[in-house]
């Protein structure tokens, strides 16, 4: 089985990061970490540069996790990460949420709630504070 988060390389995506490296090591399973964007990775922050990813694969490496780094382009995120999730039968779905006001939800609308709704498999949704150091 596998285990696939949804990673971008800030405080969200860290937390993410450790809570799926943890939940791979404890239950013996693979992680697939990714990396997504929408066609405008040029200027999206949340989409790793390779210096990003090497520390992420250093991170996984160090800590004997078995990982693959997937970066993807995509039209919706949170339907890349549910479609991934699904391709790899994924035991759990890791994604790292923030705090938004009910306008914000209103107005944007929720990545994290659509991927919560539209997952087959279990979504662990990790706020940043869980992670140490973050």
């Amino acid at each position: 089985m596998t285990v696939v988060v949804g990673w971008t390389p800030d405080a969200r995506g860290h937390a993410a990061l450790v809570r799926s490296a943890r939940e791979a090591l404890a239950h013996r399973e693979d992680l697939l970490v990714v990396n997504a964007t929408t066609g405008t990775a040029a200027v999206d922050d949340r989409f790793a540069s390779s210096a990003d990813v090497g520390e992420v694969q250093a991170m996984l490496e160090s800590l004997g996790v078995e990982a693959q780094i997937r970066q993807a382009v995509a039209r919706d995120i949170a339907e890349e990460l549910v479609a991934i999730a699904d391709e790899v039968g994924a035991s759990l779905l890791v994604i790292g949420i923030r705090h938004r006001s009910p306008v914000g939800k209103l107005l944007l609308g929720s990545t994290a709630q659509r991927i919560l709704l539209g997952a087959q498999c279990p979504v662990l949704a990790v706020k940043a504070a869980d992670a140490p150091g973050r």
